[in-house]
């Protein structure tokens, strides 16, 4: 099993939350693990998504017994042959965040039930200063 590859997330509380990932590989790599070398001189393409399906949690340590802070799993759209991975989280679930540090990790669960750690790290929530 390879590891992820790390991305901290900085979540601004009351504000939706979006971020875009595209996954790529190398020719030839298409399908490997995000954090293999493509070759040299090679043009990374995308890995088609389509049916697959993506795993997302922040909790407040690193386990899967740790308590669920918040499952971002509905709130990822795939994008097929592009390689889209879309997070948007609504405004009106970080302004509920009562938590503001956590650990998250993405899992992409193929059609063939094949498990693929794509990214992990840290969530951060940035808290609103200003009253509307």
């Amino acid at each position: 099993m390879s590891l992820p590859g790390t991305y901290p997330l900085t979540i601004y509380q009351g504000q939706t939350y979006t971020q875009i990932i595209v996954w790529t590989a190398g020719p030839g790599l298409a399908g490997a693990y995000p954090n293999q070398t493509p070759p040299v001189g090679s043009t990374p393409i995308p890995v088609d998504l389509t049916g697959y399906t993506a795993t997302m949690q922040f909790r407040p340590y690193q386990s899967p017994s740790a308590p669920l802070y918040y499952d971002a799993s509905g709130d990822i759209i795939l994008g097929g042959t592009a390689g889209t991975i879309s997070l948007s989280i609504p405004s009106t679930a970080t302004e509920d965040f009562t938590w503001f540090s956590a650990y998250y990790d993405l899992f992409l669960t193929s059609s063939q039930g094949v498990e693929t750690p794509l990214l992990a790290g840290t969530v951060t929530i940035q808290p609103a200063v200003s009253a509307a």
